[in-house]
């Protein structure tokens, strides 16, 4: 199985993501911004873009890697990772339901000001970087128009990473025992 945390910077993706992964049995976390890492790393470079998901490769190469690995190891792979265009996100979960991979997609999120304030005080990346702050405007217009009819909406505005991971892992943990 796949758990998917989708979401704009600022949401708690990869922090949460961290914490389901401990409250899951066999579980691991799968960043799938490496394969974006090694695509952009290709030279001579491939076509110019302002987001590698933009390749086509990107997304088919999530898509096996996930398999792949799951083929390998079993168990849930937890995924941390934006996808604020829909065709993208459709063309990834149906490559992933091609392979009989079951998929809990679950959006994070949080309020634009709250968003803005986390932006604003990260330390990992620095505040207010422009590179997070310029997917605000998509990340609300995905979730207006499709992003939040297709996922399961976990609102971090006033959770800790570690309460929306509880959230998260007792709705994955209530559809296994239920199956």
């Amino acid at each position: 199985m796949i758990v998917w945390l989708n979401g704009t910077h600022g949401a708690g993706k990869t922090t949460t993501a961290a914490q389901v992964r401990q409250l899951l049995p066999d579980s691991r976390v799968f960043d799938a911004e490496k394969v974006g890492e090694t695509l952009m790393d290709i030279t001579p470079g491939l076509p110019a873009t302002d987001n590698f998901q933009h390749w086509p490769p990107w997304r088919q190469l999530v898509v096996e890697t996930a398999r792949r690995v799951l083929d390998y190891t079993g168990g849930t792979l937890v995924m941390p990772m934006t996808v604020l265009v829909e065709e993208y996100w459709r063309e990834i979960s149906a490559g992933l339901a091609h392979h009989a991979i079951p998929v809990r997609h679950f959006v994070l999120h949080a309020d634009q000001e709250t968003l803005r304030a986390r932006i604003a005080g990260d330390t990992a990346i620095g505040p207010d970087s422009p590179f997070r702050l310029r997917y605000l405007a998509p990340y609300a217009e995905a979730a207006r128009t499709w992003l939040h009819t297709a996922a399961e909406v976990v609102d971090t505005t006033y959770l800790t990473p570690a309460q929306a991971a509880r959230r998260i892992a007792e709705a994955v943990g209530s559809e296994a025992a239920g199956s």
